[in-house]
């Protein structure tokens, strides 16, 4: 992307590139607290992946960097294999190594093609986990906006210990005012004035207000002076009885972080008229997240917020996001000072805005009023998140999204279709229950492909239909929505119509696709199956029975038949 770039763009590039970097750096220090991480972390965290992503992602205006989402899960991953009160350091290296892992696991599924691993999760799973995660971020965070701290291993143990830090008396006053003010006003900007950089405004407000009012000695934790330099490149150490639980958890980082990228590109090209690549993105992410765990840094996604903030500033290309990691940089090199005011309240208030971000309650109550089996999923998935925790909770997520596509496989739509005065063609008689039927002939539509799990519903229903009083001559297939016929369907096809054949009923298929009629072929159904019993259209196997048994077309189809 680099070696096309234009000279016209530099100078809106480097506005968007500082306007981005006021975002970059709150949102970064917070996000990597939010993972269990030092705040300089995700400071760390931010030049390495801009500057990967600039090198080898394919959008133009993409921003990577840490995010809310991950966050508890890298939290879940990391936290386990530190001992209790650990070493930061440990904790430095277990996230660098989870990054690694991540960049490896994308790059790899990136070159062989797998960028489909992003449908894994359907939409209203997605909402669910999200909604989930909104509320394990919410209450994680409740007690570092009251002023104190929680010891829990679980949602249901942040709960009951932030419960009983606030009836214990332990909130902090002015650490409570010194959130809760960010957090009105970070939402409140957000949503009546969208252009202007809400965290930023809040974040100077916050540290003028932390050495104006000397909060420190109120009880409100500040974040302090930030190291200062450049960290060095470093292969993180750790132990080989890490690893499984570190690649468990890459591998759920990488689906989410996949899933959460390609909605993004796909949202921002299509207003481009650009076609989003998904194994160019996992390769893009992947040396995003390589580059930060060399240097301390823990796993990244694609943030929503940052690339509309780029864009509205005026982005064209990632030399927006290499101006960010170069004012990062000279941030730590010359002025590792310049935060040191910034109160940890108000780290929370800007992690708390982005969990309410990241739930889509309309969403939810459209899944409820449009599609209650979808809403059912989005509902598990958000219990999984909660009950079970940030990880499994993905898995969850996941697993769902892939049963629900078995299940409308298993058990699909199926009906029977008559003939409607008036309009063209044959028509599902569940929408028109006054559709004249075929005397003698029944035709049967089973919208799936017929494979091994969904064979026993489709001969139960044909048989019952060959049951069918008065008694039925043919039983025509309409066979167009039929994409595929596996062994086990081509066996449960010779029984079924060698079973209908005694009992005087003749099986017929119609707009069969050519592939599944040439595995057909190759099955050797046809030595069962009459070959003339294969029409090109459905009408051509009307017209054939009318012909043959010179019925005519009567009576509405019998409420019984509607399946």
């Amino acid at each position: 992307m680099l070696s096309s770039y234009r000279r016209q763009w530099l100078s809106k590039d480097v506005i968007a590139g500082l306007v981005l970097t006021a975002l970059l750096v709150p949102q970064g220090m917070a996000y990597a607290e939010l993972a269990g991480l030092p705040a300089i972390t995700g400071l760390y965290t931010s030049i390495l992946c801009l500057v990967g992503y600039a090198l080898f992602g394919p959008s133009r205006v993409l921003v990577l960097g840490p995010d809310s989402s991950l966050g508890p899960m890298i939290a879940a991953t990391i936290l386990p294999l530190v001992a209790s009160g650990g070493d930061p350091a440990r904790a430095v290296a277990l996230g660098s190594a989870l990054a690694l892992l991540t960049g490896a696991v994308t790059v790899v599924a990136g070159l062989a093609g797998l960028g489909f691993v992003a449908d894994l999760i359907s939409k209203p799973t997605m909402i669910g986990y999200m909604n989930g995660l909104a509320l394990t971020i919410l209450i994680g965070q409740l007690p570092k906006l009251f002023g104190f701290s929680v010891e829990g291993e679980g949602f249901l143990d942040d709960v009951a210990g932030f419960f009983r830090g606030v009836g214990g008396g332990e909130t902090v006053p002015a650490a409570l005012a010194v959130g809760a003010v960010g957090l009105v006003l970070i939402v409140v900007l957000q949503r009546v004035f969208p252009r202007l950089p809400a965290v930023l405004i809040v974040v100077v407000l916050s540290i003028g207000a932390a050495a104006l009012f000397h909060l420190e000695k109120h009880g409100v934790d500040l974040v302090g002076t930030l190291p200062q330099g450049f960290p060095p490149l470093t292969i993180p150490a750790v132990s080989l009885s890490d690893l499984a639980l570190l690649l468990a958890g890459a591998l759920g980082i990488a689906v989410v972080s996949l899933a959460d990228t390609i909605s993004t590109a796909s949202s921002f090209a299509a207003r481009s008229g650009q076609v989003v690549d998904g194994s160019k993105e996992m390769r893009g992410i992947g040396a995003a997240n390589l580059a930060a765990g060399l240097f301390q840094g823990f796993p990244v996604s694609t943030s929503g917020s940052r690339t509309a903030v780029a864009e509205q500033a005026g982005a064209r290309s990632q030399v927006t996001g290499l101006v960010g990691a170069g004012a990062i940089t000279l941030i730590l090199l010359l002025a590792p000072g310049l935060l040191r005011n910034l109160p940890q309240p108000t780290l929370a208030a800007v992690v708390i805005a982005a969990s309410i971000s990241l739930s889509d309650v309309p969403g939810t109550v459209r899944l409820y009023r449009v599609r209650r089996t979808e809403f059912a999923l989005c509902v598990a998935a958000f219990v999984g998140v909660v009950v079970l925790g940030v990880l499994p909770g993905i898995a969850v997520a996941v697993a769902l999204s892939i049963v629900n596509a078995f299940r409308r496989s298993w058990w699909p739509y199926q009906t029977v279709l008559g003939r409607v005065p008036g309009i063209p063609g044959y028509h599902d008689v569940r929408s028109y229950p006054e559709a004249e039927r075929l005397d003698g002939c029944v035709i049967f539509r089973f919208d799936a492909p017929i494979f091994f799990a969904n064979t026993r519903t489709f001969r139960e229903q044909v048989r019952r239909l060959g049951r069918s009083d008065p008694r039925l001559k043919w039983i025509i297939i309409a066979a167009e929505p039929i994409t595929d016929v596996d062994t086990t369907a081509a066996d449960m096809l010779h029984d079924l119509d060698v079973s209908l054949n005694d009992d005087g009923v003749n099986l017929v298929f119609a707009e069969m696709k050519d592939p599944v009629r040439r595995k057909v072929d190759r099955y050797e159904l046809t030595r069962t199956i009459d070959p003339s019993h294969f029409f090109p259209t459905l009408e051509a196997a009307v017209t054939a029975f009318e012909e043959e048994s010179g019925a005519t077309w009567s009576s509405p189809v019998p409420p019984e038949r509607m399946t």
